[in-house]
């Protein structure tokens, strides 16, 4: 091919973006980590092969394009962090970023020393690099294999807030190696200190600002949000950056992990956007920096170089989980798996060409080779780690178990009750919702929530409905009831999908849902509108039965006669360990217990109809002078 026209640095560009997104795509069909497709396809197309993609025709636009695209990378990374879960493992996630980092530097300095003989500067740049592990690997691994969420906390925490330390770290390396003097070691750790100092003081400043003005409702015009956040990231990352050098990579953290723990008008629409643009990025960056690490630079680090790798792998990533996680009450189990599970990203790939770049204009030897190691790293630790993930956690029993718990579309105060009508039987319970009231009423009583739209496939993602039992739509609105149970039962294969429906002339039909092979939740339609505001005025009281009766089939006919249900809706049933909401297809047997929300002023109506229909209400061990006729046993009851 030309010449002139392979160096165009416009051509790279485009093919690397549009390689990169097809690498992925391919990935996801597969079920493979995109980062060995995206490694092999820079291989590829890079100049040792194809020649499509022509990394040096960049020049130091190189970096100035990888300073954009890692700040928005980061500051997707941050909005997917949750501070709350963040705050349950946080001694875990301090020292990992802190002791660990220490650790992880010295002990792959002294392997790169020792392996491969390199000198010291080299291997302290070395061991600096690696630092980091990559969020934008272990963060789709870690949901693919559905991991136990508390591992799953310190892992994405660990890879979201180390990149920014490892980053400043070696780059302030980089220049004490650059320019050694007596002082330049101080002056170095003076300059981590100010920049991780400068970077959250702008963080916490820009992340604050930014999230009070897209809660402002008419300060960014409607269909701008999302491009003005980019704007604002963009800028905070740069004016860090000239205030205090190598600053801007903890800036745009801090700012994502406080944007995406404030709930803002556009909460759902920022977070989808950001992920589909470090999508984009990802697999550009990744194509172009795995193009321009050359196959003579890799056969030159020979076995040694993966000898390196493995001791990074099996001697330093555990001595580095056993310091850090002494006495945090993870279990065995859990250190093994954190020990397996590191692999290097974007932020270790991109300071890796910066460094050769910085080395190789101070015509210093050694640039190239110190990237080929780096991508070495990158290539077997997402190679091994990424296809081995499941197999070990499943081999440790830390997957999440499949076919218990309930997503609930809808946190209005009917939704919560049947939540903790659930819950409190020890059942996992997570509510969908996009309106931040209703979200940050949930959130209020200790439930998992998903804020977004529940018909998008990457909201049931981050709800992990595929893990759970069942799901229930409980909105006021039963054509979303409808389209949410179908698209959970058809798209993530869950074997129970209830819908609510309106018994005052709705849309919706009880033979739809039969034909759909949904089920109706409360057994019945209700009068929603009735029962929410009978919960949110406090006017309902929960009660538990017991079945006495033999079996009765009421498939299709509701547990609830017509006459009764404005005054005792059924909420669930529990039978042995297991609870589950009430639906058209729940059969009462002998012994079970049901939880019945009762309009509090019906209560004595509400207790006589179901004694004659063969309830009882749960009597604790009483004693022989208690012991008169059933119809004088209190009835067990919580307020809603």
């Amino acid at each position: 091919m030309n010449h002139a026209v392979t160096s165009d640095p416009a051509l790279t560009i485009s093919i690397a973006l549009a390689a990169g997104l097809v690498a992925q795509t391919i990935a996801h069909h597969i079920r493979v980590p995109g980062l060995v497709l995206l490694l092999i396809t820079g291989a590829l197309l890079g100049p040792d092969a194809l020649g499509l993609v022509q990394p040096e025709s960049l020049g130091h636009a190189l970096h100035t394009l990888v300073g954009f695209a890692v700040a928005v990378i980061l500051f997707e990374g941050g909005l997917n962090l949750d501070v709350g879960r963040l705050k349950r493992e946080s001694r875990a996630i301090q020292r990992l970023i802190t002791l660990g980092a220490l650790i992880t530097a010295v002990g792959a300095t002294l392997a790169a020393r020792a392996i491969l003989q390199w000198e010291w500067r080299s291997s302290i740049l070395f061991g600096t690099l690696v630092i980091v592990t990559g969020p934008t690997v272990v963060g789709p691994l870690v949901r693919r294999i559905r991991l136990k969420k508390h591992l799953q906390t310190v892992l994405e925490g660990e890879g979201v807030l180390i990149d920014p330390i490892g980053a400043i770290v070696a780059v302030v390396a980089l220049d004490v190696a650059l320019q050694p003097s007596a002082t330049s070691l101080a002056m170095g750790v003076l300059g981590i200190v100010a920049s991780l100092g400068v970077g959250c003081l702008l963080g916490f400043a820009g992340g604050w600002g930014i999230a009070r003005l897209l809660r402002l409702e008419h300060f960014v015009p409607e269909g701008l949000e999302n491009v003005f956040a980019l704007s604002m990231i963009l800028a905070l990352f740069h004016v860090s950056n000239a205030l205090q050098p190598e600053s801007g990579i903890a800036s745009v953290t801090i700012a994502g992990v406080l944007v995406g723990n404030t709930r803002t008008r556009v909460h759902r629409d920022l977070r989808e956007f950001k992920e589909q643009l470090t999508v984009m990025l990802i697999g550009m960056l990744f194509v172009i920096l795995a193009a321009d690490v050359r196959f003579a630079d890799l056969r030159a680090l020979g076995t040694r170089g993966l000898w390196v790798v493995v001791v990074l792998m099996f001697v330093i990533r555990p001595i580095n989980v056993i310091a850090c996680t002494w006495g945090t009450g993870l279990s065995v189990k859990d250190k093994v798996f954190l020990s397996w599970i590191a692999p290097r990203g974007i932020v270790a790939a991109a300071v890796a060409s910066f460094f050769a770049l910085r080395l190789n204009d101070a015509q210093i030897e050694g640039g190239t080779t110190l990237r080929a190691l780096v991508f070495l790293v990158i290539a077997v630790t997402v190679v091994l780690q990424g296809l081995t993930g499941g197999l070990v956690a499943r081999m440790l029993g830390l997957r999440r178990a499949t076919g218990r718990g309930w997503a609930i579309l809808g946190a209005n105060p009917l939704g919560l009750a049947v939540g903790k009508a659930v819950r409190e039987h020890g059942e996992e319970v997570v509510f969908l919702d996009a309106s931040g009231d209703a979200t940050n009423a949930a959130q209020e009583e200790g439930f998992q929530v998903i804020f977004g739209n529940a018909l998008k496939e990457s909201t049931l993602l981050r709800a992990g409905v595929e893990d759970l039992g069942g799901c229930v739509g409980l909105t006021a609105n039963e054509e979303v009831n409808l389209l949410f149970a179908t698209k959970v039962r058809d798209e993530f294969k869950v074997k129970r999908s209830c819908a609510a429906l309106n018994s005052r002339g709705g849309r919706v039909t009880p033979e739809m849902l039969e034909e759909a092979d949904l089920q109706i939740a409360f057994g019945a339609p209700q009068d929603l509108a009735l029962w929410e505001s009978c919960v949110r005025r406090g006017f309902g009281e929960i009660q538990r039965w017991i079945r006495e009766a033999d079996e009765a089939e009421t498939e299709g006919k509701g547990l609830i006669a017509e006459e009764q249900r404005e005054n005792v809706l059924p909420l669930a049933r529990v039978r042995g360990t297991r609870a589950e909401p009430v639906d058209d297809r729940t059969t009462p047997r002998r012994g079970d217990v049901f939880l019945f929300l009762v309009y509090r002023e019906k209560a004595a109506e509400a207790a006589g109809w179901l004694r004659a229909n063969g309830w009882k209400p749960p009597v604790e061990e009483p004693s022989p002078a208690d012991e008169e006729t059933e119809t004088d046993a209190e009835v067990p009851t919580s307020g809603v």
